[in-house]
């Protein structure tokens, strides 16, 4: 429901809705606001306690002695993937679906935390078999799917710094990243399908290394997602499947300093040169999984639905990390919502019984166009009960997508 304040509109979700959130009341969100601003230490190194596991705990919350190069929970270790993985299967969660995988062209592919875990250790090992080590950095240059995931992991399995370079780039950008990073290690896939369109990435990594200062590059990984042939260099070209198929489904973490690098993401390059940003271990899986239990409302039966990408730090907020910290189940989407009608988002949710649905304004206005234009692709033709939270990431939303989005009764109501 909504009211209206001086042109404003104010959406109120229902009594039922707020008396189960983790956050019920603005009165609630203004106490939170109050004890992070007048004891933020303390109140940072609660959250931090609640929902991070530490191999050593920390003492010392903000180190400030070289402002302003803050460090926060510095004398404590931790490893990114036991907290995403391990834990919940200490938790009684090991045959829980972590991920939904549906491929462009519908193939639904689940994954337990269980079995993801064990995927996540073969990949660690096959890392470490190719001189991977903690520290090192690892270029992951692949389209959505459960390995995109699961390299990620491996990655902050043993302690390697990985930075996703989003799978429509040139060669021309992933040169730039391989050769900043200084990156040892490429992991890629064949091809990627999007829209019916089998996109080369292999060729992509072929070119990149070609045009020089990518020295570094000694070994590239290589997931099989199509039978299209593609070259592979000998002794530098692995497929991925092969090396990991024998390798054991357990190693042990590397516990690592709260403020060693988790990844390096880069920013787009389009008012320069791209520009790295490094994202530490323990402060951003405490933001991925406050935010996701906080600001996502997050229950242990919701089916949770992130459609970006994770080459952007959208993905690997809310898909590699938030979710999986808190045992959540959710969708990862290989696809376009266009293809192979501008139905597809409306008819996954139906399908999955997605209840929280996160995507970008862009997306929502081309769907609205889409509706008006096809009545049968309307989202009111779709079963969509199962949502219960909507929301919208990238650019601000204007007010006419934000209302057709959240508040049309004959879109989202069906009984």
């Amino acid at each position: 429901m909504s009211e209206t304040h001086s042109n404003h509109h104010i959406f109120t979700p229902p009594k039922s809705f707020s008396d189960q959130a983790a956050i019920p009341s603005m009165q609630a969100y203004e106490d939170l606001c109050h004890q992070a601003s007048s004891d933020y230490e303390g109140f940072w190194a609660n959250q931090a306690r609640r929902l991070i596991t530490w191999k050593k705990p920390f003492e010392q919350v903000l180190d400030q002695s070289n402002a302003p190069f803050f460090k926060w929970f510095d004398d404590g270790t931790l490893n990114v993937s036991y907290n995403c993985l391990d834990r919940n299967l200490e938790r009684g969660l090991g045959d829980k679906t972590a991920l939904i995988f549906e491929a462009d062209g519908g193939e639904v592919t689940t994954i337990t935390y269980r079995e993801l875990l064990g995927k996540t250790c073969q990949y660690a090992h096959v890392l470490k078999e190719m001189g991977v080590s903690k520290g090192d950095r690892v270029i992951i240059y692949i389209s959505m799917s459960i390995d995109g995931v699961a390299c990620m992991q491996a990655c902050a399995r043993i302690g390697a710094i990985h930075s996703v370079v989003f799978g429509g780039f040139s060669a021309q950008s992933l040169k730039d990243r391989i050769e900043d990073t200084g990156a040892k290690l490429v992991i890629t896939a064949d091809h990627q399908v999007r829209g019916g369109k089998h996109l080369p990435l292999k060729s992509i990594v072929d070119e990149a290394i070609a045009m020089g200062g990518c020295e570094n590059i000694k070994h590239v990984l290589v997931v099989k997602r199509t039978e299209e042939a593609v070259n592979m260099v000998s002794g530098r070209d692995h497929w991925l499947a092969d090396l990991a198929a024998t390798k054991p489904k357990h190693i042990e973490p590397e516990w690592v300093n709260a403020e060693h690098p988790l990844f390096l993401l880069y920013t787009s390059g389009s008012t320069g040169k791209p520009k790295g940003v490094q994202h530490a271990s323990g402060g951003f899986l405490l933001h991925a999984a406050l935010t996701t239990e906080w600001t996502f409302d997050l229950k242990p039966n919701d089916i949770f639905w992130c459609t970006a990408d994770i080459g952007w730090v959208t993905g690997h907020t809310y898909i590699t990390y938030g979710p999986l910290a808190l045992g959540a189940t959710e969708i990862v989407f290989e696809g376009v919502p266009t293809y192979p009608d501008a139905g597809r988002f409306w008819q996954m949710i139906e399908k999955h019984k997605v209840s929280i649905f996160y995507t970008a304004p862009t997306a929502i206005r081309s769907l609205i166009k889409a509706a008006e234009a096809n009545e049968a692709i309307h989202p009111k033709q779709y079963n969509l009960k199962s949502l219960r939270l909507l929301g919208s990431v990238g650019e601000p939303i204007n007010p006419a997508a934000w209302e057709w989005y959240c508040s049309s009764p004959s879109a989202w109501d069906h009984s």
